[in-house]
């Protein structure tokens, strides 16, 4: 009957596609295991004094703010009371037409000289990366008035709760390399455990994984955005390289994923990125806090940006890595997997709906079976096979998902992890076709533009910071969300 030969289709289509997304996750997996036998995924263990020792040159912070007057006032208290030992200047862009945040900022700065707070010259919002750019013009103008160059610049959202011994890790790192990631923890938000909750999983996995392998691989390491340093020299190379194709600074406004793209530019210009795991003398992460979307229109629109500028944007503006001896042939073919995996966003979101379809079909037949129906399968011996195969990749997804989530945030949470796969599936699919769409638009004539996300709450505003529960603890203020514009429109 056609029902059965819709199962077929669906059956061949997404078991093959699964293997081979399988074996891609397995390389992953293998490498990962490896490293973890020989000792190198060890994280490292900072000394008693990493929170106050002495940095060998200023740190700039930069962090861009529209309609942030929600937690921008309690990330920069925060920054100041948890980095009071150490040479750094914060710089905090905000907008003449975003009084509120303004007002916020200045409040959370007080009378710190460590805080300059730039006020863009055009009115709000442009965009991040014009924003950051503005930053740097700022940061320009104070070298040339000292006569003395920043040793490196982070990069810092305006709802980032930072750990006292960031800037130290990132400088240290900074001794051999030319760019610096660190972690990204996602807080729980117990309003929100499947939505909010599956941010939780992928950070832990990704950050605790995939990245991991990446540093070792020597491929291009992409840039969160938050926690990131540069080396001063770097960020000015790059600059240049915008600048002479009509840029103004070192970030790309034009590009939805401007700190992806900056950090793969690093590797391109013969620089080195790390990926640095580390943890205090109490065994937490060093690492980027803040709360993440905790509702599913919230949480498509923001993962539409991500795909959109990572699938779509970074094929088209980064192309492929060059397998030249820059790098060295290894790291080029290791770059170029990486590259493959970052971009599959879009097919894997078809193989799911194509999955998802196909259990919607079966429970059709299995109706059909109750109702006396007699309908044979017809399964040769290899899709037998291929589908087995599929069963045991799903199962050891889900526990390697649950181990990575378990180890960061409990046992409690690594068994969530496993139950919140299909929600994080649905997200992809959602945010993939809308990607794709604007994308589309963009070919067509249209003007891509970024509307933030707006948040009203911050990790460091709950009593979890003042000492009163474990980091692991921390929960959202009463009625507090997280809430997203358009995470991005294309105009026509």
């Amino acid at each position: 009957m056609c029902l059965q030969h819709v199962e077929q289709e669906l059956l061949l289509f997404t078991a093959f596609w699964l293997l081979l997304g399988a074996f891609d996750d397995l390389g992953a997996d293998i490498a990962w295991l490896w490293l973890c036998l020989t000792g190198k995924a060890r994280s490292t263990r900072l000394p008693a004094d990493a929170c106050n020792a002495r940095l060998t040159g200023r740190i700039a912070i930069f962090i861009a703010a529209w309609h942030e007057d929600g937690v921008i006032g309690h990330t920069v208290r925060h920054a100041l009371s948890a980095w009071n030992a150490q040479d750094f200047r914060l710089y905090v862009g905000c907008y003449a037409n975003d009084p509120a945040t303004l007002a916020a900022a200045m409040e959370g700065a007080g009378n710190d000289t460590r805080v300059r707070l730039v006020i863009h010259s055009r009115q709000g919002p442009t965009t991040k990366a014009d924003c950051l750019n503005r930053l740097y013009a700022a940061l320009c103008e104070d070298e040339d008035r000292w006569g003395a160059p920043f040793r490196c610049i982070v990069l810092h959202d305006a709802e980032d709760m930072v750990h006292a011994a960031e800037l130290t890790v990132i400088d240290r790192a900074l001794s051999d390399a030319d760019f610096v990631q660190l972690p990204v923890r996602p807080e729980r938000q117990p309003r929100s455990i499947w939505i909010a909750g599956h941010y939780l999983d992928e950070f832990a996995e990704a950050h605790g994984k995939s990245l991991v392998v990446r540093d070792a691989l020597g491929a291009a390491l992409p840039a969160a955005g938050v926690g990131c340093g540069f080396a001063r020299e770097m960020l000015g190379r790059i600059a240049a390289y915008r600048q002479a194709e009509g840029g103004n600074g070192p970030f790309a406004a034009e590009c939805l994923t401007e700190d992806y793209e900056l950090g793969v530019l690093v590797w391109r210009e013969g620089g080195k990125g790390r990926f640095v795991r580390a943890r205090d003398v109490q065994g937490e992460l060093v690492a980027t806090r803040a709360f993440f979307p905790d509702r599913l229109e919230d949480s498509v629109r923001q993962k539409t940006r991500w795909i959109h500028g990572i699938a779509f944007q970074s094929w088209d503006r980064l192309g492929w890595s060059r397998l030249d001896g820059r790098a060295g042939m290894a790291a080029g073919m290791a770059d170029v997997w990486m590259a493959l995996r970052d971009r599959r966003g879009p097919l894997t979101a078809i193989i799911l709906a194509a999955s998802y379809l196909l259990v919607i079909v079966e429970g059709l037949f299995a109706i059909l079976r109750l109702s006396g129906w007699q309908i044979a399968p017809i399964h040769s011996p290899i899709l037998r096979f291929m589908l087995i195969a599929c069963g045991v990749s799903l199962a050891w997804r889900c526990a390697l998902r649950g181990l990575f989530t378990a180890r960061e945030y409990g046992a409690m949470e690594g068994l969530w992890a496993m139950l919140r796969l299909p929600v994080a599936n649905i997200v992809v699919i959602l945010a993939a076709r809308r990607a794709l769409m604007s994308y589309l638009r963009t070919l067509a004539g249209g003007k891509v533009v970024w509307d933030k996300t707006r948040h009203e709450a911050h990790p460091a505003a709950t009593p979890v910071c003042a000492g009163t529960s474990p980091p692991g603890a921390i929960v959202p203020l009463p009625g507090a969300r997280v809430r997203t514009q358009d995470a991005m429109r294309t105009a026509a």
